[in-house]
């Protein structure tokens, strides 16, 4: 039996859950293994790592609705780190690499930013504070030119002070706005290449034109902000793709993959293997394995088919994603009656309890891991488990005369649900069966429609009526130790908010739980806010999404990192031993 909502636990449980999964903790995993070479134009062997994701690359930047569902963080953290990344715990880790990030006194939360002198771009252009400029530009909500998916943190800053091209720059927020998660701003994949939006777009000064919000500029601007790094199999523009970490871009193919090299403008630790070969979800993991392309695996675990891990050191652990259904808030589903006839007849105890993760068993005995019951607190916060036994508990088994009246409330007796993930994801295949099964009785017809080609905005868009995905609506990897990328995907006008929803108070708990972190605030205002979630249903949280994260049997420093990095977090330190 799967343990009910009140035996979930905090901080200490949940890293005691994983190292009872790894076998160690997180932040010393290494785990041994062997060697694989590939082959450049002329023949010659040079060492090669191939890692597989269960996402998408589309695109280089990671910060735009497109690129935040896509495995752009899991491809590129190495390629276009930041202050900071998001280590194995699911907290920020500083990257002194690329520079400093200090608090500094005053009224209002400042921090100074400081580049690394050394900073330079493997264009041969330095990085500078215009690339801070951009990256709040875009994320801030002030500029609705920009298409990007969150605004979380971004929008509570006052100003950048920054000197075209200067190495240091001084982020103030607004007054009152003392954002607890800052540390994770400017991260690993959200500072984009400034000087190469600057000239696709004939800016030669972006941060002139954020300061005096000129329109037309900014517009240009965010045209190739949105666009302007889509990246597809075939030939790439490679002048688009400067590099600010240890690797870049080399090329990317349906045959080959997605290769990156060693960036010799690289000022910190050389890379230890020069190559490292990233094969996307459509890539075929499993014929890929088979034919030694492989070495390190990271995807949710049963969504690859046909898996062959012998030769690997493998581990199953619970991630910091959600696995959840969103919903939309139009059609059948404009009306809250019509998501709580979906969410009346949903399985949510016997999924979690078939499909979720089971690990050591808690003091009553029973397995860890059930039902996700919270959608805004961290599952290490203090408060997290008060606030699931506050409101846990709910839809948690199918009740088909309830789903019945809540859809004759919408004035239909049966009804039509499309339900849309990245496929193949045999996983998520047997949950939309199970929910189909459930639901019939209540006259409501669940309907599979994933596809390879799926994307959340098709929710947006009226393609599908319900999302199954990970935290934020997420494809793949996902999720940090706080709850701010979570939290902020139920917001309004935000656009990983994929199904729109809407409600003020939601708002305004969301706006002060960034900021406030009292534990009886949380509290309170957490427990407040579910209240509501659990009674509008935009989404419906399952279960913490298992991870399986595969080592080749010889490799080293592979460690797991179950957050919205994945396993290639520190990919530059890998190395295969013949």
């Amino acid at each position: 039996m799967p343990a009910s909502h009140s035996t979930r636990r905090g901080a200490h449980t949940r890293r005691g859950r994983i190292t009872a999964v790894s076998g160690a903790g997180l932040l010393a995993t290494v785990v041994l293994a062997g060697s694989l070479v590939g082959c450049s134009e002329e023949g010659e062997q040079i060492p090669s790592i191939g890692y597989a994701i269960d996402n998408t690359v589309t695109t280089y930047n990671a910060n735009s609705v497109a690129g935040a569902v896509s495995g752009a963080r899991q491809a590129f953290a190495r390629v276009l780190p930041g202050f900071n990344y998001t280590g194995p715990e699911g907290g920020p880790v500083a990257d002194t690499d690329i520079g400093t990030a200090n608090a500094m006194p005053g009224d209002a939360l400042t921090i100074q930013y400081k580049l690394n002198p050394n900073s330079v771009y493997s264009d041969g252009v330095p990085m500078s504070c215009d690339d801070l400029v951009l990256t709040w530009a875009a994320n801030s909500g002030r500029f609705p030119m920009f298409d990007a998916a969150s605004t979380a943190g971004y929008s509570d800053i006052d100003r950048v002070d920054c000197q075209t091209g200067a190495k240091d720059a001084v982020v103030t927020f607004k007054a009152g706005r003392t954002v607890t998660d800052w540390k994770s701003l400017f991260g690993a994949t959200s500072m984009m290449p400034a000087h190469v939006v600057a000239s696709a777009a004939g800016v030669p000064d972006i941060v002139a034109a954020v300061q005096n919000s000129d329109a037309d500029a900014l517009t240009r601007v965010a045209d190739f902000w949105n666009d302007g790094w889509t990246m597809a199999p075939g030939d790439l523009d490679l002048a688009k793709f400067p590099a600010s970490g240890p690797y870049k871009v080399e090329s990317f193919s349906e045959d080959e993959g997605l290769v990156l090299v060693a960036n010799d403008r690289w000022w910190g630790n050389r890379p230890a293997t020069s190559r490292i070969v990233v094969w996307p979800k459509s890539s075929d993991v499993s014929a890929r394995i088979g034919d030694g392309s492989v070495e390190v695996v990271d995807v949710a675990a049963g969504s690859a088919p046909d898996l062959d891990l012998g030769g690997f050191d493998v581990t199953e652990v619970p991630s910091r994603s959600v696995e959840q259904f969103v919903l939309s808030t139009s059609g059948l589903f404009e009306n809250a009656a019509g998501r709580r006839a979906f969410a009346a007849c949903l399985p949510r105890e016997e999924l979690a309890s078939k499909f979720g993760i089971a690990t050591e068993p808690d003091e009553a005995g029973a397995a860890s891991g059930g039902p996700v019951d919270t959608r805004v607190t961290a599952p290490d916060s203090l408060v997290h488990e008060s606030v699931a036994g506050a409101v846990g508990g709910r839809y948690e088994t199918p009740d088909t005369a309830a789903a019945a009246d809540a859809l004759a409330d919408t004035g239909n007796t049966s009804a039509t649900v499309r339900v849309g993930y990245l496929g193949p994801n045999p996983r998520r295949a047997e949950i939309v069966a199970a929910v189909a099964a459930a639901c019939a009785p209540a006259g409501i017809t669940v309907q599979d429609v994933a596809s390879p080609e799926f994307t959340p905005s098709m929710l947006r868009e009226g393609q599908v009526d319900v999302v199954l995905a990970g935290t934020a609506a997420a494809p793949g990897a996902a999720g940090t130790a706080a709850a701010t990328t979570a939290m902020y995907a139920l917001r309004s006008g935000i656009r990983s908010n994929f199904g729109d929803y809407s409600n003020g108070r939601v708002d305004q708990i969301v706006d002060q739980l960034a900021v406030d972190s009292s534990t009886a605030t949380q509290l309170s205002l957490s427990t407040e806010a579910e209240n509501i979630l659990w009674s509008d249903v935009p989404t419906v949280p399952l279960f913490d999404q298992p991870r399986t994260v595969a080592f080749a049997t010889g490799l080293q420093a592979g460690a797991i990192n179950p957050t919205r990095s994945g396993a290639g977090w520190n990919m530059d330190r890998w190395v295969l031993r013949r």
